[in-house]
């Protein structure tokens, strides 16, 4: 009887209070213009990016499949997490159900894990491109394509279930306060008042699976292309293969480092202010970097675009 009457006491959190990114009303007002204008304006890159590879035949190719994919992905992304960002910025620490906070930690938990693969079958792309050109239009046919965008999609919405179930059945009895900006692993972990061994571990072999599995995959493809770019006879050839891999390159560096280095650790991080600027990085700044780093410098594009406003024009 004792014993039921202390779970139950412990189980008896239904809300957290997100502290936010500063808790400094001084900053909060510029840097709330900061974000909303980042937001939006990562809003409106990833969907131009969507819009024209749908509406332009010469942009429907794998690489801008995948493309289309990740903007879809980073739109979902953002509006994940900048909300409760912007709102804890707006009117200082926010209180989040903790129905609303398993949400969001779900949907955030899909995306990271689907970006990471969807990274993966682009580095793969490009192996095929540079180190397979021949054989490219039987490997990267459209049900290959559909096949591993799908597969990312699902296995990100598989892997959020098994670790938001886990997270969600722990027991927090207080206190409720998430020094953050959204509902995060680590944050919750730390909250935890009951044993999060399982949970941990769940947590750190789907680090294994997704992060350094894919970022194997990645690397693999990227070392192959390296090899085959250094056997190429001309100066122009290895310049041209080069330039095609480069953006990719820059968006793997940047996410992976930021996101391994939060979750393939122990996820009972202390140091929690690092790792709020940790995930501005791949939360905020990425998804609105990705277009620009991808397209900036793409012809492809940019003669779509082109074509797109000379068209809205007449």
């Amino acid at each position: 009887m004792e014993r039921s009457l202390e779970l139950g006491n412990m189980t008896r959190v239904q809300e957290f209070v997100l502290l936010g990114l500063s808790t400094s009303p001084e900053t909060r007002g510029v840097l709330f213009a900061a974000f909303l204008t980042l937001y939006l304006l990562t809003l409106l890159e990833n969907a131009l990016i969507v819009f024209l590879v749908c509406s332009h035949s010469e942009l429907h190719k794998p690489m801008y499949f995948f493309l289309g994919n990740l903007s879809c992905l980073e739109m979902c992304y953002v509006s994940v997490t900048m909300p409760s960002l912007l709102e804890g910025l707006w009117t200082g620490p926010c209180h989040v159900p903790f129905p609303a906070c398993m949400t969001q930690l779900f949907f955030f938990i899909a995306l990271i894990c689907t970006e990471c693969t969807l990274l993966a079958s682009m580095a793969c792309d490009r192996y095929v491109a540079i180190c397979r050109p021949l054989h490219y239009p039987l490997l990267m046919r459209p049900q290959v394509c559909l096949g591993l965008a799908g597969t990312s999609w699902l296995g990100g919405l598989l892997v959020s279930v098994v670790k938001t179930v886990c997270i969600a059945s722990l027991s927090y009895c207080g206190p409720n306060v998430l020094n953050h900006f959204f509902c995060d692993v680590s944050p919750l972990l730390n909250l935890s008042c009951t044993h999060v061994a399982l949970t941990e571990l769940v947590d750190f072999l789907s680090a294994i699976v997704i992060l350094w599995g894919s970022l194997l995959v990645a690397t693999a493809s990227y070392v192959a292309i390296a090899r085959a770019v250094l056997r190429m006879p001309s100066a122009a050839a290895r310049l041209k293969a080069f330039s095609t891999c480069a953006s990719h390159l820059v968006v793997v560096g940047i996410f992976y480092s930021a996101t391994l280095f939060i979750y393939a650790r122990p996820s009972r991080m202390e140091a929690m202010d690092l790792n709020k600027v940790l995930s501005v990085i791949y939360t905020v700044a990425t998804p609105m970097c990705n277009p620009v780093i991808y397209c900036l410098r793409n012809r492809e594009v940019q003669a779509a675009f082109r074509r797109t406003l000379r068209g809205s024009r007449g």
